[in-house]
């Protein structure tokens, strides 16, 4: 972080950490596996990991799948820019680094809630979770503000976040089936995003995602936390903003 005249900006490692938690899809370069190595572009559906690297499903069958097996380096563009009248001053962030399959239950599981479809051919036999290792990004977030971000910088510590991880599921089950009025404020009245139905997806040491339908949104924490207990606190807290924005909204 950086301030600004007292106000507190984001480094251009937490702009570019936060545009991938908050993203769902990206286009995935690869190097041409029957050729001389021209680049080869397609869209992926995405999710992140606990310290923001990405999570991919793709088939065996897929051309990328095939050129990853023969090179696993990669770069991942991350688009930021939807909404905006001129997208070239929006954020997006290119990843560099290899890809590689894992089997971790926790990653499949966090892919599987953000793309909850996905479960209908996840199990198929050509199918496979890959996860990138990041070794730097290229952030440009808007006109002159373009910086390279080390994977040192870019990746969130997870190990202090083991005790918030191994609950997520329960924090996410509990929130959809009791709390489904706070989940639609947040989206509403702190994120200014129209409908009902949301749920969370996924929540992490700096934020929750949320969806409904064909929508996602992601809301940020102000401070990490690491745990249940300070999870439970810190959406408790959003709740009681929220209703209170609301109230004075009307």
């Amino acid at each position: 972080m950086s301030t600004d005249g007292g106000t507190v900006k984001p480094s251009p490692a937490d702009t570019a950490r936060n545009l991938i938690r908050a993203t769902n899809r990206a286009t995935l370069a690869t190097r041409m596996r029957d050729t001389d190595g021209e680049p080869y572009a397609s869209l992926v559906m995405m999710a992140a990991a606990y310290d923001a690297s990405p999570i991919l499903l793709i088939s065996g069958l897929a051309e990328h799948t095939k050129n990853i097996l023969a090179d696993s380096r990669v770069s991942l563009l991350i688009d930021g820019t939807t909404g905006y009248a001129e997208p070239l001053t929006g954020p997006r962030v290119s990843i560099q680094g290899r890809a590689a399959v894992t089997t971790d239950p926790a990653l499949r599981a966090r892919y599987l809630a953000r793309h909850p479809d996905a479960n209908a051919f996840a199990g198929f036999g050509d199918f496979a979770f890959y996860t990138i290792t990041v070794e730097r990004a290229h952030l440009v977030a808007g006109f002159g503000r373009i910086d390279w971000v080390t994977a040192a910088d870019l990746l969130f510590d997870p190990r202090p976040t083991v005790a918030l991880a191994e609950r997520e599921a329960d924090i996410i089950d509990h929130m959809n089936t009791d709390h489904a009025d706070a989940i639609d404020l947040y989206a509403s009245t702190l994120l200014d995003r129209p409908g009902t139905g949301w749920r969370m997806t996924g929540i992490d040491p700096e934020g929750i995602d949320l969806a409904s339908e064909g929508a996602i949104a992601r809301l940020p924490f102000d401070t990490a936390i690491y745990d249940a207990e300070s999870a439970r606190m810190t959406l408790a807290k959003l709740a009681k903003k929220a209703r209170r924005d609301a109230t004075q909204e009307k």
